[in-house]
């Protein structure tokens, strides 16, 4: 088959009416051509736009399917097989679908087995193993699978052997199960043992011995699995056997883990403390099962590079690692800083007088003992007070090359001190115009009762708030307001926000509230700025708006304006982050009570995604009377919806807040038992964000999760434990021997 047969019948396809990642599928004639033609350099641009339109980031569209009979003709043609094969490949594997009917594009892939088969015997190995990993990705096991089996027995390359194995496991597992075992030999390969472990796995088979030696013989394992897959072995045998959720595969999963770092040689043990960071994200019982092989790592001349960041996320319980991090904090160079770091939370005790000692040089630990680097995870407690950090604190905050996030930083953590930092009140105020926002807060902390301390203070606080920067002059006014009950400046300070836009304007109608009778002078001002209707405005403004109406309500009790506003602001469409918008408006029409019954439609519109039910749920429960909660709205089928938010860590503590406020009687066994798991279970709940703060956040969430199923239980409900649960006691931790958790 030549390329002109190949693309036979290319023109015949209604290309303009197809979509694909960036719209008309028209361009795809001329692709398509280029792609076939024999200039190489233009093949590969072709190639690149055909992966960015009709595979964008591994979703597939109605142009996909249009396009696989003709990439799998070229392949056939022995043009650019390899390439072309790894991309149906890859369009058969995809399950993000959009505008197509599910399963169609693996179709379309399927419906050229005949070509993609043909190519499992070609020449080159490259080609034979491309040609199985795109058979594998079909679901045809009828066609594929005997093929497939039959190459198995002939093919020399363990490369594609390898490949085989996982492709007959994923047609079909019980047929593949076999191919698998046999392929764990210990005479074998080791790529071909690492990938039959991950076979055996995929098709459920039992873990035994020979999978587990079969990995630590492996090791290094990076490289030895397709490179199609794009995994780390060890980190995807791990993972596997996690997410069993059974407590005998965790246990294998620790074991080898264990295993793994106690092998000497350096390559091995990163590769162990990269599989066990994993571990410890997906598993709350990790931590305290992996510390003991952790921890000796930090003894040894030069620690394997990760251990101290995965000690940083799970600082709370490395309290035991205080000696080994503190002469680690005591070197130089950015491990020194990492490790102090993660000192400040394991052992605060030992971290102090090495942060004073060498403060300009350790930001990342001034950013932990401030508490900057995990806003919304914050620790229980500040850390500690100590005498000659002050002192270094004083000092650095007066040296004008204090500069960026350190003075700010530093503010902070004087002002978690509060009056026992009442020394540094010059220094703060000399910085003031360094750290506009954070100054005057960390000053109103820091200033003493009485004394010129306190009237310098006030003295700087009411200059900032008339002359200070944007958003600075808001900050100053409210820390004098707190400071000194002035409500005048604070008073000037919002109704010149009232006439801006964004972020400002968000804090200075939070802020309205708490002014008391005196805000009362602003209604008309805040009256004018609720008059521009929301749609069509930015996500700041859209929050600032029903800030504002939330403000207006508390001081007037005017619905008739405020409810407006929060429902033009829950329906506005103006992308992702207006789905925040929306979600934090409905947490605000809860305070107008049965004032809100009018956003009754709104309110349920936003109970259909998870992100929003726990909040939509409340305010119906502040809005309506009792007598209305029925059908949909009926107690218990909200309890599922609320709990389907804290299951999607989407709004963890408003679902919780929710379950309080529908009631034990809302709840069923089995609701009761979906608390159970986030409570105790063993699979955390928070997966994404930033990545030193994620085990932090579920261990929070497993905590509210704990307090609240303690409450709806407390007349004596049971509540049973699953298969998912984790050892008794919080789960995933043992009780930390110092630290600030």
């Amino acid at each position: 088959m030549d390329h002109t047969l190949a693309l036979a019948g290319l023109d015949d396809r209604p290309w303009p009416e197809l979509d694909h990642a960036y719209g008309s599928a028209e361009d795809l004639p001329a692709l398509l051509r280029s792609l076939a033609g024999d200039d190489p350099d233009t093949a590969d641009g072709a190639l690149d736009e055909l992966y960015g339109s009709i595979l964008h980031q591994g979703t597939v569209y109605r142009a996909t399917a249009e396009a696989v009979p003709f990439l799998a003709r070229l392949a056939a043609a022995g043009h650019r097989s390899a390439d072309l094969l790894v991309l149906l490949g890859g369009i058969a594997e995809s399950t993000d679908e959009h505008g197509v009917a599910p399963g169609a594009c693996r179709a379309a892939v399927a419906g050229q087995l005949p070509s993609v088969l043909g190519l499992t015997g070609a020449g080159e190995s490259r080609v034979r193993q491309a040609a199985v990993w795109a058979a594998g990705h079909t679901a045809a096991p009828v066609e594929a699978w005997p093929v497939l089996r039959r190459r198995w027995e002939e093919e020399p390359d363990e490369v594609v052997r390898a490949e085989l194995v996982t492709a007959l496991v994923r047609l079909d597992p019980a047929r593949g199960a076999p191919t698998a075992l046999a392929a764990l030999a210990p005479d074998g390969p080791a790529r071909l043992r690492v990938t039959a472990v991950l076979a055996c796995l995929a098709a459920d088979l039992p873990w035994d011995t020979r999978q587990h030696d079969a990995v630590l013989a492996a090791l290094p394992a990076e490289g030895l699995v397709s490179a199609f897959e794009q995994c780390e072995p060890l980190q995807a045998v791990v993972g596997a056997l996690l997410r069993r959720g059974t407590a005998e595969d965790r246990e294998a999963a620790f074991e080898l883990l264990a295993d793994a770092l106690r092998v000497p040689a350096p390559d091995v043990r990163a590769e162990a403390v990269w599989a066990a960071d994993h571990a410890c994200m997906v598993s709350r019982s990790a931590p305290a099962r992996l510390l003991p092989a952790l921890l000796p790592l930090l003894d040894e001349p030069e620690p394997p590079h990760g251990v101290v960041t995965l000690l940083g996320k799970v600082a709370e319980q490395a309290g035991a690692a205080g000696s080994a991090l503190a002469r680690l904090a005591a070197g130089d160079g950015d491990l020194a800083d990492r490790a102090l770091a993660v000192l400040v939370t394991a052992a605060p005790g030992l971290a102090a007088p090495l942060l004073a000692e060498r403060l300009p040089e350790r930001p990342l630990a001034l950013a932990e003992a401030a508490g900057a680097r995990a806003p919304g995870t914050a620790v229980s407690t500040p850390f500690p007070y100590d005498a000659a950090l002050l002192d270094a604190v004083r000092r650095r905050l007066a040296n004008p090359g204090s500069k960026g996030n350190e003075p700010i930083h530093l503010a902070l953590l004087l002002a978690s001190w509060g009056r026992r930092a009442a020394s540094a009140v010059p220094e703060l105020l000399d910085a003031l115009p360094r750290i506009p926002l954070a100054g005057p807060t960390a000053l109103a902390a820091v200033c003493p009762p009485d004394g010129e301390p306190r009237n310098r203070t006030a003295q700087a606080l009411r200059a900032a708030a008339l002359h200070g920067p944007d958003g600075g002059r808001l900050s100053a006014a409210h820390a004098l307001h707190g400071l000194t009950g002035e409500s005048g400046p604070l008073l000037a300070a919002i109704r010149a926000e009232l006439t801006g836009e964004g972020r400002s304007l968000r804090e200075a109608a939070r802020l309205v509230t708490g002014l008391g009778e005196a805000a009362g002078e602003l209604v008309p001002a805040m009256r004018d700025a609720l008059r521009e209707r929301p749609e069509g405005r930015s996500f700041p403004l859209l929050d600032a708006l029903a800030e504002l109406a939330a403000a207006l309500w508390d001081i007037t009790g005017d619905a008739a304006t405020a409810v407006p506003v929060f429902d033009a602001v829950i329906r506005a469409d103006g992308g992702p982050w207006t789905r925040w918008t929306a979600l934090r408006t409905a947490r605000l029409a809860v305070r107008l009570g049965p004032a809100a019954r009018p956003l009754r439609p709104a309110l349920e519109d936003l109970l259909a995604t998870p992100r929003h039910a726990p909040a939509a749920v409340l305010a119906l429960l502040a809005a309506l009377p009792e007598e209305e909660l029925r059908g949909p709205l009926e107690r218990t089928a909200l309890a599922g919806q609320v709990l389907d938010a804290a299951e999607s860590d989407v709004d963890a503590a408003g679902a919780f807040e929710a379950l309080s406020a529908l009631g034990r009687a809302a709840l069923t066994g089995e609701h009761l038992h979906r608390v159970e798991r986030l409570a105790r279970g063993d699979r955390r709940v928070v997966t994404a964000g930033i990545e030193n703060r994620i085990i932090r956040a579920d261990e929070q969430l497993a905590a509210r999760a704990r307090e609240t199923l303690t409450a709806l239980t407390a007349d004596g409900a049971d509540a049973t434990d699953g298969a998912d649960a984790a050892p008794s006691g919080p789960p995933g931790q043992a009780a930390p021997t110092s630290g600030r958790g």
